[in-house]
């Protein structure tokens, strides 16, 4: 694989750019820190600047990982570290290019840069060869918006399957989402690909069952699930994890590693929606060459999150990310998702 930028991916990416309306003479800040990738920034340069941009680079020193282990995937950078010249930079801008490892999507700065205006784009830390598959499809945003309006008028979410998941979030007070995968208006964040809804319940709103089945995704450990895992769920927190393969011991572990108790409870729930992302990709890369985004947005998976939920008043480290296939989402008993299938006019 290659080092270097590849006229292809500078294409990509600016497909992406005009998506998200950049304009020649904007100001855009290509945001990176010293851990992210040189050929996604390198990428990203190019396409900013050969649309005419007005580009400024702020590059971020990775701080230091306290331990007790890796963070992977969480969606909340911590590389600005309350720098206020850099948060100042970004929410100066009309465009920012997340190209930080984690993402800002959940990062404590964020709402100061949306807060000025800033449409900020979250490009996934893998490799770019990626977004070749993932062309600019229209239509995915009509899609969403109209999953999103499902669930905005849903009292109830269910999430069931043959492997034993029986699942119940209720939905007043819930913070919902829908992601297509750009940012065409000022103070918004896309993450690139998109294409999921989802749902940050309210405190002691989901209780039930998940069986996280083989070939099922834990993204926090990108690798598919080999034997079958239960977490039994009372008031959103997770009270028991039972399975007798290393799969259940890996998870067990590594909760417990953070000593938070909320690292037990529900992050946020919902299901995809794009079906040019696909669930076999995980297994086509080196854990360092994916991210993992696509496989929280293949059509059809209904991803099931623990650990922070600003909405439930909840802050950790610890998560998981669970996309599961072959479940039937429902809401107020209507089925959007019928065994891993999005209906119809949902897909």
């Amino acid at each position: 694989m290659t080092e270097y930028a590849e006229w292809r991916w500078v294409n990509r990416y600016a497909e992406q750019f005009r998506a998200c309306n950049l304009q020649p003479g904007e100001v855009a800040v290509l945001l990176s820190e010293a851990s992210s990738s040189p050929r996604i920034v390198a990428t990203a340069r190019m396409a900013l600047e050969m649309m005419g941009a007005a580009v400024a680079e702020v590059r971020m020193p990775t701080p230091a990982n306290p331990g007790p282990l890796p963070i992977r995937s969480t969606g909340a950078s911590l590389a600005l570290a309350g720098h206020r010249s850099a948060v100042a930079a970004c929410a100066a801008a009309d465009f920012v290019v997340d190209c930080t490892a984690e993402g800002l999507l959940h990062a404590p700065e964020l709402g100061d840069i949306l807060g000025g205006g800033a449409r900020v784009l979250m490009i996934s830390d893998e490799h770019p060869e990626n977004v070749e598959r993932w062309a600019h499809d229209p239509a995915l945003k009509s899609r969403v918006d109209a999953g999103l309006h499902l669930l905005n008028q849903a009292e109830v979410m269910t999430i069931t399957s043959a492997a034993g998941t029986d699942l119940t979030i209720e939905l007043p007070g819930a913070f919902t989402a829908g992601s297509y995968g750009w940012c065409d208006q000022p103070g918004t964040i896309a993450h690139w690909p998109g294409g999921l809804v989802l749902s940050f319940p309210a405190a002691n709103t989901v209780n039930g069952t998940i069986v996280v089945a083989p070939g099922d995704i834990n993204l926090t450990f990108k690798e598919y699930i080999r034997e079958p895992v239960t977490l039994t769920l009372v008031n959103d927190y997770v009270t028991d994890i039972a399975g007798a393969g290393h799969d259940a011991e890996l998870m067990r572990s590594y909760l417990a590693a953070f000593d938070e108790p909320d690292a037990y409870a529900i992050s946020h729930v919902g299901w995809g929606m794009n079906t040019a992302a696909r669930w076999e990709a995980l297994a086509m890369w080196d854990k360092s060459q994916i991210n993992g985004t696509e496989l929280r947005a293949f059509a059809g998976n209904a991803l099931v999150s623990t650990g922070a939920n600003e909405t439930a008043g909840r802050f950790c480290r610890g998560h998981f990310d669970l996309p599961l296939r072959n479940c039937t989402v429902a809401l107020d008993g209507e089925i959007v998702v019928d065994t891993g299938v999005l209906r119809d006019d949902l897909a």
